[in-house]
């Protein structure tokens, strides 16, 4: 019998494949079942699945949560069989903003926003994209602006909500070993630390955080080895 040696960058790598496709499949289900949820609106829901792109972002870099998310509307679509219905162009709009708008906030202040901050505009970005495509394709009436209001106090209270979630998902597989060079390369239990800390933001990055355990974590695609 013979054992060949295993390198551990490789194994690193292919155990975060194995994670980005269990986000991808978590969030289809999770997707699919606040459809099936009773909800006095098409578009009022607590968007779920968004924790799972949202911890993708902060574990593998932007084009991983442009994949958990373009995934789970398109695979949950033709699980459902609403792909190109009204409840699919309204998902899918959602879906590109908010993404839009995380990727963007994380690329440009991630030394200073966190899950909770990325989490708030992209519910927004969300409830705005689907009520500008109901409004444009299903329910062209000026009274359904008089909704936004509304709209965004539920997108709200749900960004804080997921954003709270995703973070806890964060520190629970920064735990694991396939995410052990992410953490301490970037020192993400610090950061955790400091996201508790009573001086903090919003964002849950602490203004007293030293510039080094600041310093944009992690690299796109570089500090998880995906390409």
């Amino acid at each position: 019998m013979t054992c060949s040696a295993v390198d551990p960058r490789e194994l690193e790598r292919v155990r975060q494949r194995v994670f980005l496709a269990l986000f991808i499949a978590l969030a289809v289900a999770l997707h699919a079942v606040e459809y099936l949820l009773p909800s006095p609106l098409p578009w009022f829901r607590f968007g779920l699945a968004n924790i799972l792109s949202l911890t993708a972002l902060f574990l593998y870099g932007p084009r991983a949560a442009w994949a958990v998310t373009l995934s789970r509307i398109l695979i949950g679509s033709l699980l459902l069989g609403t792909l190109f219905a009204p409840g699919f162009l309204l998902s899918l709009s959602g879906g590109v903003l908010a993404t839009l708008l995380m990727t963007g906030a994380y690329r440009l202040f991630r030394p200073h926003i966190g899950p909770v901050g990325v989490s708030v505009l992209g519910a927004l970005g969300h409830a705005g994209g689907q009520l500008l495509i109901a409004w444009l394709l299903i329910v062209r009436h000026p009274s359904l602006w008089l909704m936004l209001p509304l709209f965004l106090l539920f997108a709200l209270i749900s960004g804080v909500i997921n954003g709270l979630a995703a973070d806890l998902l964060l520190e629970f597989l920064l735990q694991h070993p396939a995410f052990a060079r992410l953490k301490n390369s970037c020192r993400f239990a610090t950061e955790r630390r400091a996201e508790r800390a009573p001086r903090s933001d919003l964002s849950g990055r602490s203004h007293k955080m030293p510039a080094q355990q600041r310093a944009g974590c992690p690299p796109d695609n570089d500090e998880t080895g995906l390409s």
